[in-house]
This record gives C-alpha cells, structure tokens and sequence, in this order.
C-alpha cells in the first residue's frame, strides 16, 4: 500500500507525460444517491429533501454542471426511487441531461455499477449526491489534478483535538496529521474501474481506499470546509445557513 502526497490548492507545474492530452479527455460525473436518509429521521430519503426549493440532489448536478457543460452525469439511485426521481424532474422542470444506473447493496456496488458505462480513457468524478457545496475551485482542481497524477482526493483539517482508543484506554493524537476526506474524488477511468475489480472489503470506506488497495498512490488537494455531507437534521439546517449566505 501506498502513501498519499498532498498538493495545494493550485496544482502546478504541467510536466507529467500526455498531460495536455489528459487535459481533453472526457469528463465524466457519477452522483451518489443510494441512501435511504434513516439517520435524517425524515419519511423522504435526504437526496429529495428541499433546499431553497429545490431538492438537494438538484443543487449538487447545478454545482457540476456550473463548471464544465462538457460534463456526462451518471446518477445512481435505488430502483424503487426512480421514478420518483423522474417525477421530481418533471415539476422542477431540470433538464441537465444524465444516465440513470441502479445502486448496489453498498456503497461500493453501487460506485462499480456506475462505472460501468464509463469508456477506459476518460476522467471521472465520483461524488455524494448530498453534497451540494462543493465549490467550483475544488471541483476544478481535482479535475486538474486527477489529469496530472490519476487521481485527486479533496481533504480538509480538524479544528478539534482528537484522541486515539486503544481498548478502555485513550491517549492524545496530533490532528495536524489527519485529514477529514470529502467528495469529489476524481480518477482516470482505467485506473479506478481495473481497482473496482476487487472483491468487496469492509475496509473500502471510500474510493481512494479502493484505488489504493489496489496500489496505486492517493494524491490530495485541499477541500472547501462548507463541502459537508449533509446527514442529520442538524446539516440540514446548517445547509439552510449556508444558502442564506448565498453559498447555493
């Protein structure tokens, strides 16, 4: 396994081998949308909850398509929200043209399933389809990144102090060393589908974890903090302060 290298906001330095041929590629962007929202409490799954009236997961397509028209959208959704889904694009008139896929039984099925209609050499975007904030800097970057090195990981510091659990014991850990990780997590096609082979692991916790179980090194960019996933009832209305100051 491999460790990870970190790069700023602004990656730099465009001397990778077929970058500017990396650069033309297709972009492809898969939204996650497979929970069924039991910790929001709510009788409608958290992707459909509105936001500014619009439902959540509208707002996450706007923030994509926002920076790149080019962008191929694949959504994966249960099957049975379907045509809900369908419904909801019928009365909020969205038009942002996408490929419906169906979810598997966990994250990682559903993140495969989604790859499939993806070709080989191409750029991908792997996002959560309830992250609406995520800005057009990062979404940029990764991008940019993914294309220099095959892949980008937006992360972002603790600002509390955290303690390690060993049995009933604890003791202090250093948080300048850890990174919270987030969404969009861009790759090539070829390296991230070939790492979906993979049997399924409960260690995958995400998809640079896939990617660098199968050994390939993780690249990091800095993350914006407003780039939550919302979750509980409290991100709700954490996201509703966000869009009253304009972040939507």
């Amino acid at each position: 396994m491999k460790h990870s290298s970190t790069e700023g906001l602004t990656p730099s330095g465009d001397k990778e081998d077929g970058f500017q041929n990396k650069k033309h590629m297709k972009k492809y962007v898969i939204i996650l949308a497979g929970g069924r929202g039991k910790r929001m409490g709510t009788e409608q799954p958290k992707q459909f909850l509105e936001l500014g009236g619009l439902p959540l997961l509208m707002h996450t397509f706007h923030a994509f398509s926002t920076v790149d028209n080019t962008f191929e959208f694949i959504l994966v959704l249960p099957s049975d929200f379907i045509d809900h889904w369908k419904k909801l694009c019928k009365i909020h008139a969205f038009n942002i043209p996408h490929q419906l896929v169906e979810s598997g039984p966990k994250r990682f099925h559903s993140v495969k399933s989604g790859l499939r209609p993806v070709p080989e050499n191409a750029l991908v975007a792997i996002h959560d389809g309830v992250r609406p904030f995520v800005s057009a800097q990062i979404i940029e970057n990764c991008f940019s990144l993914a294309a220099r090195k095959g892949c980008a990981v937006p992360v972002v510091p603790l600002s509390g102090s955290v303690r390690e659990i060993s049995g009933s014991l604890s003791k202090s850990f250093d948080r300048n060393k850890l990174r919270l990780v987030q969404t969009p997590q861009v790759f090539l096609s070829s390296n991230i589908k070939r790492a979906y082979q993979q049997p399924y692991n409960e260690s995958f916790t995400d998809d640079a974890t896939v990617l660098e179980n199968a050994g390939s090194q993780i690249h990091l960019v800095e993350g914006n903090p407003e780039n939550m996933k919302i979750t509980h009832p409290a991100d709700l209305v954490h996201a509703r302060v966000l869009l009253s100051e304009g972040l939507l």
